[in-house]
């Protein structure tokens, strides 16, 4: 089969080597233009784009893809190349540019399937940007991929395929996203070996939920916030942008830690340290006792509980800045 592909991210080049591995024909790469990364701020390819040169696949980058839009010129060269192309789908994987109406007409001639997204949740739970945090933050038991055919709404496509995955105690959103980029790279290859059995299901009305993107601001830990919901955001949150807290002057980034189940232990206002040993840091939140497992200093690399307090005094009584603000996400 001949595609289109358009994705941008590493989730997204799993996707692509699955896809050109089984055979198909990637007649046209699009991908977010290069950004600037890294402690240099130099522009950096994108994971598709990299795949896209080591094997020569023809590629664009357009700003943006509305033909009335600041790039008008970007978005006509790319309706161009599209047409081109002369694809039989369109798979579409964290592109990161909506895509207009006449990208969806683009492939819904004679002959073609339409465009398909793999979408990392079990939808309709968890449309939007962010669906993997999203569904860690909020105590999912379980998450999954979602294969569907897109329309003009966010997320609102109706689905060909969905597997489950389980969400355990202790995965981070780095490793939960590694299994689903796996699952979807399976499950697009499995949808496009056999279009004419796809079993089209419309999304129920029932369960909507909409994972918006993960702000910066959302990174400061509110010790009144529970044990277990601080302890699900530190997971959220890693690897980006990580669950900070400030304590003696210094920002620390908590990338690990655990509700404690001995209420014994919550004995202070919400931040107060309340142990501090080989065995954790032990604080007070506004519902029980949560234990930092994993810390990270700023330019310094992450570190155990113990390895962390031999070069920083954290003594029971101190306390952890409370912010300004509650930060929180829809569930």
């Amino acid at each position: 089969m001949r595609l289109v592909f358009a994705g941008t991210p590493e989730f997204a080049r799993s996707a692509l080597e699955a896809l050109y591995a089984a055979g198909h024909t990637i007649a046209l790469v699009l991908t977010q233009p290069d950004r600037p990364a890294g402690r240099g701020m130099k522009l950096q390819a994108s994971a598709v784009k990299q795949f896209a040169l080591d094997h020569g696949l023809p590629l664009a980058q357009p700003h943006g893809l509305r033909l009335d839009g600041k790039y008008a010129t970007e978005a006509q060269a790319a309706q161009q190349a599209i047409a081109q192309a002369g694809a039989d789908a369109m798979v579409v994987v964290a592109y990161g540019l909506i895509l207009p109406q006449w990208v969806l007409d683009a492939m819904a001639g004679p002959g073609q399937w339409g465009c398909l997204n793999i979408h990392g949740s079990l939808l309709p739970r968890w449309r939007g940007a962010a669906p993997i945090h999203r569904a860690i933050e909020a105590g999912d038991s379980h998450t999954g991929v979602t294969i569907m055919q897109m329309d003009a709404g966010l997320d609102t496509g109706a689905m060909l395929l969905q597997e489950s995955v389980a969400i355990g105690p202790t995965d981070t959103t780095a490793n939960l996203h590694d299994r689903l980029a796996t699952l979807g790279a399976r499950l697009v290859v499995q949808a496009l070996a056999d279009p004419a059995a796809w079993v089209v299901t419309p999304q129920p009305d029932q369960g909507v939920t909409y994972a918006h993107k993960i702000d910066k601001s959302e990174a400061s830990i509110d010790w009144r916030q529970g044990a277990a919901q601080i302890a699900r955001r530190a997971r959220a949150f890693d690897p980006f942008p990580g669950a900070t807290a400030r304590v003696a002057g210094e920002t620390l980034k908590v990338w690990s830690a655990q509700a404690l189940a001995d209420d014994a232990l919550a004995l202070g206002a919400p931040g107060t340290v309340l142990r501090a040993d080989t065995q954790g840091i032990v604080v007070q939140t506004g519902d029980g006792a949560l234990c930092l497992n994993t810390l990270q200093r700023p330019g310094a690399k992450r570190l155990s509980a113990a390895d962390f307090l031999r070069g920083f005094a954290l003594l029971p009584g101190m306390a952890f800045e409370l912010p300004k603000a509650l930060p929180g996400a829809d569930a």
